[in-house]
């Protein structure tokens, strides 16, 4: 089941063609901005939360089961279970992505668990169940599911559609996790990638389901290799963060992309860099461990 990068395909959303065409250019300075206040944070969803702690350090990522509900459960599931303990980073691209998730640690295995309708679009109701629209783009909207980046159609179609929604996908961005899958669809099963880097060529084409928002360094810091030379780098232990024991459970806190304060600075961004305003490049900090 390697992951496969397939020809250009056309769009099923008609919308933020620029962020797929073309890499944003360097930032224009921004004016300065206050700093965030106690109630711009938010605690980490800890039932949607993997920590994956590898030979290399911990990773944290949030998984947002608004925009790939099915593959969010499976993984999770999978973590419950024990299945990723002890498995290997077996593809590792500089500039791509690292791959794991394999039991045969090669790219052609999985679990016994059925593989998953792909999820590359959802639809959302916006503003609703976490998710933001926060600036317009040409044809569509940039908002954020939790910490994941997301280009949806404008909130005014969602008045003219019959369930009261309308149609987004996930940005996959650098610390993004995406689920691997072979040339079908819907052959993504147990195998996910976490990214090193923004490649808006995925986007659409995988299922992007959460990000990274504490290890990006150790995601940077595992071995490269396609494949990757013996001894390969490991997941030691995966679980959901709610299912720790609470004397050793990370408690950090995440600047909460559906605050006033965070769409007054991305307004501001936006304001400055105009087209070349890059959804990916939005720094979302965490505070605490």
């Amino acid at each position: 089941m390697r992951l496969v990068l397939l020809a250009a395909a056309a769009s099923l959303l008609a919308v933020a063609p620029a962020l797929a065409q073309k890499p944003a250019a360097p930032a224009a300075a921004a004016p300065a901005i206050p700093a965030p206040g106690p109630g711009d944070w938010r605690p980490v969803d800890a039932e949607n939360t993997l920590v994956i702690d590898t030979n290399k350090g911990r990773i944290l990522v949030e998984l947002y089961p608004l925009a790939a509900p099915a593959t969010v459960a499976q993984i999770e599931t999978l973590a419950r279970k024990h299945f990723y303990d002890g498995l290997t980073f077996f593809r590792v691209v500089d500039g791509f992505m690292d791959q794991t998730g394999d039991p045969q640690n090669t790219g052609a295995g999985g679990s016994t668990l059925p593989n998953l309708k792909a999820e590359f679009t959802f639809r959302h109701a916006p503003g609703a169940g976490g998710e933001t629209d926060v600036t317009p783009i040409p044809s569509g909207e940039v908002g954020f599911v939790g910490t994941l980046p997301v280009v949806s159609q404008p909130s005014a179609m969602a008045a003219m559609t019959v369930d009261g929604k309308v149609s987004g996908f996930g940005l996959f961005c650098s610390g993004v996790l995406g689920l691997a899958r072979a040339e079908a669809d819907d052959s993504g099963n147990s195998q996910f990638f976490l990214m090193r880097a923004d490649h808006f060529d995925l986007d659409q084409k995988y299922t992007a389901l959460g990000r990274v928002i504490v290890g990006e360094s150790v995601v940077r810091a595992i071995k490269l290799g396609e494949p990757v030379d013996p001894p390969q780098d490991k997941m030691v232990t995966v679980q959901v963060l709610a299912d720790m024991p609470a004397a050793s459970r990370p408690n950090p806190r995440v600047l909460d992309t559906s605050s006033a304060y965070f769409k007054a600075e991305i307004d501001t961004l936006h304001a400055v860099q105009h087209d070349d305003f890059n959804p990916c490049a939005v720094d979302i900090p965490v505070n605490g461990d």
